[in-house]
């Protein structure tokens, strides 16, 4: 009989910092098991993050690098570069990449750099305490939209995906959620296809993933799961852009 769980081998034993509810390991392990899949782990590099995921590289059995905050695409793009044969991936919030990392991110995409960038769309700051983030939602509060986010004060969240696949350097751009398991097996195949296009030497790749924060959300891991379904989908549609 067959075991009916494993742990990957791009994954370390470590247990996770991550909130209860929190879905970041659930990507971890999504992307652990495409590497493995894939036969890459010995040649992958992870670019870690400045947020939830600051400290990815303790759970992942893979080279990583750490980046300042928002320039993992400008550490990815000189990897790569050097290093044309490595398998280079990023690993970003909507903090790191849709605030502070726009213009790295924009840019990077815009020159084709061929690596793969893994962004969690949570809509919230979630590492720094729950403020208004680039891609939270009209309406929704936070810590520094207390009465909800107003357009005609903080405009409107941003559509990351649909932004860059307008780009010529962009080979993919898919947006995907992790709300039901189905759903998170879509994710799992987003991202072995993104991984795919950099085995193959094409261009820029981005696989945004929907994610709940239950904790700055203020409410259950169940309710955040249906308030994705319920009210991110709306604003933030899945599928392939491009």
């Amino acid at each position: 009989m067959g075991k009916a769980f494993y742990t990957p081998e791009a994954l370390t034993d470590n247990h996770t910092h991550y909130c209860p509810g929190c879905t970041h390991g659930i990507v971890h392990r999504l992307v652990a098991e495409t590497i493995d899949e894939l036969g890459i782990r010995e040649k992958s590099v992870g670019v870690a993050p400045v947020g939830c995921a600051v400290l990815i590289y303790n759970y992942f059995d893979c080279d990583f690098q750490e980046a300042a905050h928002g320039r993992a695409p400008a550490m990815a793009t000189g990897i790569k570069r050097v290093r044309p044969d490595l398998m280079v991936f990023t690993y970003q919030g909507d903090g790191d990449l849709a605030s502070i990392g726009m213009g790295e991110i924009i840019h990077a995409a815009n020159r084709g750099e061929k690596f793969t960038v893994i962004f969690i769309n949570n809509a919230i700051y979630g590492m720094t305490g729950g403020q208004m983030a680039p891609t939270t939602l009209i309406h929704q509060r936070t810590a520094t939209t207390p009465r909800g986010r107003d357009a005609s004060g903080e405009g409107f969240p941003l559509r990351v995906s649909e932004m860059l696949a307008l780009l010529p350097g962009v080979f993919s751009a898919e947006r995907v959620s992790l709300h039901s398991p189905p759903e998170i097996m879509k994710t799992r195949k987003a991202i072995r296809a993104a991984l795919l296009h950099q085995i193959e030497g094409k261009a820029f790749s981005l696989v945004e993933i929907l994610s709940p924060c239950p904790t700055y959300w203020g409410c259950s891991p169940q309710d955040a799961m249906r308030w994705i379904r319920e009210k991110m989908l709306k604003d933030f549609p899945l599928g392939k852009l491009k």
